[in-house]
């Protein structure tokens, strides 16, 4: 009886692959693509812990709400560090979502594809799939990051070929070497965009007494930042409050400043890399130096970064299309052939449902 049930539900609800990031949100409609892409922001009021809003209008909020209203980002380092927070978060998508399909959501509820760093704990693991459950998920599969941005990058993750991939997202760095549908070598690290906006805080902190936040950094880190000296060399304005006068002030700094801000992370992400190829059999390693290394995740963008890696390594590094939805267009490959992709699920979840 519940085979031709699921089967009927699965007709008419809209089955999603969620790209889970500390930073974003991207969420993958079977058979749409990309249809939502928010921050990973919820705003909440303090005193009756009543979320206030979600996604890009909380967002706008951060470093701007009164006393009461506190915006928070439920995922630290890839992981979820405020459980009931995530869970409306996920909620809120999902609904977001299904509200164009007009049925009731309790009773067309989807299946959910969740894409989770490679280093995660099986108590984090369950937390995701538990907070995707109680979100209103029928069945919830559960994806390792770096598996999803290869396959979402359009590498044959399933062939019996070597491919690696460097997923640099907002928390997490993934980088993974793959072969026959299994993960080989892998090394997941704490430092990514987050990192690098933070880097860039303190720089201006410490050489101009410049007090900004994490908003303007990121700006200088996405107009000016790189990994690798520029054709061209430019500026940007920092804004901030001076630390000794305590009044406004802004600073002019150039990308070559904002590139030795940067310099000790990519020196940590280049290391990661190092380190899963020297774990790489001799036979995978042919497949790379044929292959070459793929970038993926915001963190991809940064400029030069794939000549830098490239020089380090000394085998071809490029950036997949798109890199910023490849782990959301993963998930969603999986979703459309759930059977082929079935072995590069992770074990804790395979089959699990909500039965509620």
């Amino acid at each position: 009886m519940l085979k031709p049930l699921n089967a009927l539900l699965g007709l008419f609800s809209v089955d999603v692959g969620i790209d889970l990031g500390t930073a974003n949100t991207l969420v993958y409609v079977k058979g749409k693509g990309i249809v939502i892409n928010e921050p990973s922001v919820v705003a909440i009021d303090k005193k009756n812990k009543k979320v206030l809003a979600i996604g890009v209008e909380a967002k706008e909020m951060v470093g701007r709400t009164p006393a009461n209203v506190i915006a928070i980002r439920p995922l630290r380092d890839g992981v979820i560090s405020e459980f009931e927070v995530t869970k409306s978060m996920l909620e809120y998508f999902i609904r977001k979502v299904h509200q164009q399909t007009m049925l009731p959501l309790s009773l067309y509820a989807p299946r959910v594809v969740v894409g989770i760093p490679s280093g995660v704990t099986e108590v984090e693991k369950r937390a995701v799939h538990d907070a995707s459950l109680s979100a209103g998920a029928r069945q919830t599969f559960l994806i390792e990051e770096p598996m999803a941005a290869a396959a979402g990058a359009g590498l044959a993750v399933t062939e019996p070929i070597g491919s690696m991939i460097v997923d640099i997202g907002g928390g997490t760095t993934e980088v993974a070497v793959f072969s026959l549908g299994g993960i080989v070598v892998s090394n997941s690290i704490r430092v990514a965009g987050d990192e690098m906006d933070e880097s860039i805080i303190n720089y201006a902190r410490q050489k101009y007494n410049l007090l900004i936040g994490q908003r303007m950094a990121e700006r200088a880190k996405i107009t000016i930042g790189s990994a690798y000296p520029l054709p061209e060399e430019q500026t940007i304005t920092l804004r901030g409050r001076n630390l000794i006068t305590g009044l406004p002030d802004a600073i002019e700094v150039s990308s070559v400043e904002i590139r030795e801000a940067l310099s000790d992370n990519v020196a940590i992400i280049i290391q990661a890399v190092r380190e899963a190829l020297d774990a790489t059999p001799p036979e995978l390693i042919a497949d790379l130096m044929e292959n070459g290394i793929t970038l993926a995740g915001g963190g991809a963008l940064l400029q030069g970064l794939a000549e830098r890696l490239s020089e380090e390594t000394k085998i071809r590094v490029y950036v997949a299309d798109d890199p910023l939805t490849s782990v959301a267009r993963g998930a969603g490959l999986v979703l459309e052939d759930l059977h082929k992709y079935a072995k590069i699920l992770t074990g804790l979840q395979r089959g699990s449902t909500n039965h509620r």
